[in-house]
């Protein structure tokens, strides 16, 4: 079952004063308060990866004071650069929490605390860790059924991973926020003009977090990506040879979410704002939602990347959202 888009979820409206686009969008730095979780319970989890490699993702699970009874474990996927301690997680994870539901904050390898632990990189198409997650989570945390939330990066990997399952998949349900459904548009218009600041910043944490302790990278690949002066020269040089794509081009091209989205067959909802400064607004208005009824989707003309933060409530307007969807398909 999915919910109508334009008639099931209350309009969005900016709050004041975080109006524009990207206000919207760098409005999470800026937040004075986060969600306190000292009031659930929270207990780091180790994830080895069956893959032969040795790495190991670490996560936090999140469980409420009072579960709700039959309600699945959400998982959490972050962004670029970002780890179970960003803002978006952590707002999600207390509404979440606060409703009674167990939450599971994810690092993708070599992100966050998993940085130490992984010799290599996560990237928009390496759906095969996820994958992996799901088979070593312990049963006594799957037995009501699991949920994803990914955000931007991390819910270009979710689609691609929930096409590539179709109906396979343990999940029952997923969102994806902002999620860049092509790579390579996605990129192209990062580096444009207008988002150089956003460009220089990402660029920056990208080439930090590749080459910080526990990553295994060689000299020469150590310096390709001290070199790369765009985001497009970084996946290049150094993600595309060093994981089995030709170029960039072959990367997003291979990786891009709309190469899997048709075949996915649970309840997904896909919200991204129009007017998101990252990802054009024409990829979410010319994909064909109407060729898969598992999708459902959510395209209000305002909120930037990330953003949503509404009129009426502190919470984004994003979680609450996605939390009413998953509680609706998952009954």
């Amino acid at each position: 079952m999915t919910l109508a888009p334009t008639t099931d979820f209350p309009p969005f409206r900016p709050r004041f004063p975080w109006w524009g686009a990207d206000l919207q969008t760098v409005a999470n730095r800026f937040r004075r308060q986060l969600p306190a979780l000292a009031a659930h319970r929270t207990r780091r989890l180790s994830l080895v990866l069956p893959d032969g490699t040795g790495d190991t993702l670490l996560a936090c699970l999140d469980e409420p004071g009072t579960p709700r009874p039959g309600a699945p474990l959400a998982i959490l996927i972050h962004g670029l650069t970002g780890s179970e301690d960003s803002a978006y997680i952590l707002s999600m994870a207390g509404l979440l929490l606060d409703r009674g539901a167990r939450v599971l904050r994810l690092n993708l390898r070599g992100a966050g605390p998993s940085r130490a632990l992984c010799g290599q990189h996560y990237y928009a198409g390496r759906s095969q860790d996820f994958r992996a997650v799901l088979s070593v989570l312990p049963e006594a945390l799957t037995r009501d059924g699991v949920v994803a939330v990914g955000y931007s990066l991390g819910g270009a990997m979710l689609l691609k991973y929930l096409g590539e399952e179709g109906a396979s998949t343990p999940l029952r349900a997923a969102a994806t926020v902002c999620a860049p459904i092509d790579l390579a548009a996605t990129c192209l218009n990062m580096m444009r003009p207008r988002n150089r600041l956003y460009h220089r910043y990402i660029l920056g944490q990208m080439k930090v977090e590749a080459t910080g302790e526990g990553a295994i990278v060689s000299a020469a690949e150590r310096a390709a990506i001290l070199a790369a002066g765009t985001v497009w020269a970084y996946d290049d040089d150094f993600i595309a040879p060093r994981y089995g794509f030709a170029s960039a081009e072959d990367y997003y091209d291979r990786c891009r979410p709309t190469r899997f989205m048709a075949a996915i067959r649970v309840p997904t909802l896909v919200l991204a704002a129009l007017d998101d400064p990252w990802i054009p607004g024409p990829l979410y208005r010319s994909y064909d939602w109407a060729g898969n009824r598992s999708l459902t989707p959510l395209l209000p003309a305002a909120g930037g990347h990330v953003g949503f933060h509404g009129a009426g409530s502190r919470q984004p307007w994003s979680d609450l959202v996605v939390a009413r969807f998953l509680e609706h398909v998952t009954r």
